[in-house]
């Protein structure tokens, strides 16, 4: 678990912009702590054929309260390395202790 902010997010415009490291074909979809200056994430599905992006798409969309349209993989599509946003989101999980944007 994720205890204080970090550099693996930051808002803009009320979008959340994740910087994530995915760790494919894991027994659970979780947050895993930190990779560096990244969020590590694991998810169930293989890196096959997109099936690990889609696996992830959905676990944020569901942990973040919003549908699956409203997160966007910006970067990474054939990488460990991934960028995130999510389009105003509606929770924010406990798990990763974010601040909420300041208006």
């Amino acid at each position: 678990m994720v205890t204080e902010p970090s550099d693996f997010y930051r808002w803009q415009d009320g979008n959340l912009i994740l910087f994530c490291h995915i760790q494919a074909g894991a027994s659970c979809d979780e947050f895993a702590g930190q990779h560096g200056n990244r969020l590590k994430i694991r998810v169930r599905a293989a890196a096959t054929d997109g099936k690990a992006n889609a696996n992830l798409i959905a676990f944020i969309a569901g942990e973040f309260g919003v549908n699956k349209q409203r997160v966007e993989l910006t970067s990474g599509n054939q990488n460990r390395q991934k960028t995130l946003i999510i389009s105003a989101p509606v929770k924010l999980p406990k798990a990763l202790n974010l601040a909420k944007q300041s208006l």
